[in-house]
């Protein structure tokens, strides 16, 4: 049987829709998990009925982060932010650790991780982290921009054996004060939390960059949906 995944769904206010990228999908699809989207509740009986329903959940980009989930008020330049996406989200996650059921984030999923369990994100990098370092690229998005260190006693690093790694990159908020239970898994050339794990969790990793988009020409990409989807399995 092959494990299905949940995807949370992307929000299009201006449309009145949820939408999805396909390479979420095919991510996940290729390496033997049939992905599908949620349906956007933060009904916890609805919640709980999904999660008996899946085997992993997939936390997709999308909407800034609210900074009331780490005690802040929204600067200017914050982005747009989904209160029913938090909200969602929050729920989600709670019982999906509670179940230790495996979990991936990615871009905006690394970001709702960390706030959640009690970090803190730069709103914006541009004003309040000003770097060289390419965080916020134009298409195409498959093109690797930066490079990640990885720290050789994280699971990453077991799984990809290598020491570095090169990224796409599309975001202007990140990780500031990383939460107590995580992790950190790989760093940018500034400095920056590019990938967590919680230990002692059968699967619970984030990621700043976006694998969805270059799992095509990557098989980095391709090695860390087959490992999410592997642990989805067992």
């Amino acid at each position: 049987m092959k494990p299905i995944i949940g995807i949370v769904p992307l929000i299009d206010e201006k449309k009145d829709s949820f939408w999805m990228l396909p390479g979420y999908m095919d991510g996940i699809s290729e390496a033997g998990g049939i992905p599908i989207m949620l349906p956007l509740t933060d009904n916890a009986e609805e919640i709980s009925q999904l999660l008996d329903t899946v085997q992993g959940i997939l936390l997709t980009g999308g909407h800034d982060v609210g900074p009331s989930l780490y005690g802040e008020k929204p600067l200017p330049e914050c982005g747009v932010i989904s209160k029913e996406r938090d909200s969602m989200e929050s729920e989600l996650l709670k019982q999906a650790l509670d179940r230790d059921m495996p979990v991936l984030g990615i871009c905006r999923g690394i970001q709702f991780l960390n706030a959640y369990l009690g970090g803190t994100l730069y709103q914006d990098l541009p004003t309040e982290r000003p770097t060289e370092t390419e965080h916020h690229q134009t298409p195409p998005y498959d093109v690797p921009v930066h490079t990640v260190t990885i720290k050789e006693d994280s699971s990453l690093f077991r799984l990809l054996n290598t020491g570095t790694l090169s990224v796409n990159s599309y975001h202007h908020q990140a990780i500031k004060q990383k939460a107590d239970s995580l992790k950190t898994m790989a760093l940018s050339e500034d400095g920056l939390i590019e990938a967590v794990e919680i230990e002692g969790k059968r699967f619970v990793w984030g990621l700043q960059w976006h694998p969805e988009f270059s799992h095509l020409k990557d098989d980095n990409s391709k090695k860390i949906f087959n490992e999410f989807v592997r642990n989805c399995i067992s």
